[in-house]
């Protein structure tokens, strides 16, 4: 058990239970009363609690999505932030940068099941490539704008992302990013099926 005095493996951790944390879920339970996982797509994420409090109480509802948005990405920051200040390598942020997004969508909380990782991928790509992270933004925006479609944005936007990194930063190991894409495309793999079926709906 000496390896869990590794500072390394502290934070690995850190990242995987911190990221794990089910905020959607915890958050529509507590002030809506309602469960994510056995409502609407099934989801726990920003997209999933607007779904299913907005049947009740659409107020709520927007108030709850943003609340959700904000956490899921932030917990993919947080250990990020305390890892960089206490100078811990690039490759050890790489690290906790994918475990983080791994907690969420993989969750110890919730029996190795969680999220699509979309928020908590965007959150810890914000601090690792702000520069991608924005075009990514940008391209999920105007698509949300458009096609009002939640998969096919976030989708475009990740893939904008990985896209960026290799123009922007032609120079560093991809490795990590084309993980953490592989993770989120992977995640959604059922919202996939639909798009190419035609069937994946719109959010109101």
């Amino acid at each position: 058990m000496d390896f869990l005095f590794n500072t390394n493996v502290q934070f690995f951790l850190a990242a995987y239970l911190v990221g794990g944390i089910p905020f959607g879920l915890l958050l529509a339970k507590k002030f809506a009363g309602v469960d994510v996982k056995s409502s609407g797509s099934g989801g726990i994420g920003a997209t999933n609690v607007l779904r299913v409090v907005k049947e009740n109480n659409p107020a709520l509802a927007k108030k709850l999505g943003a609340a959700t948005l904000a956490l899921d990405a932030l917990k993919g920051i947080l250990v990020l932030l305390v890892a960089s200040a206490l100078g811990m390598s690039e490759a050890t942020l790489w690290g906790i940068a994918v475990l983080a997004v791994i907690g969420h969508c993989f969750s110890p909380y919730l029996g190795l099941e969680g999220g699509k990782g979309i928020a908590t991928g965007m959150g810890v790509m914000m601090f690792m490539l702000p520069q991608e992270t924005l075009i990514a933004l940008v391209v999920w925006g105007v698509l949300a704008k458009t096609t009002k479609i939640s998969s096919l944005s976030s989708l475009a936007g990740v893939l904008a992302l990985l896209i960026a990194s290799f123009f922007i930063h032609p120079e560093m190991a991809h490795a990590p990013v084309v993980l953490i894409v592989f993770i989120l495309y992977y995640k959604h793999i059922p919202n996939i099926i639909r798009l190419i079926n035609g069937e994946e709906k719109a959010v109101a």
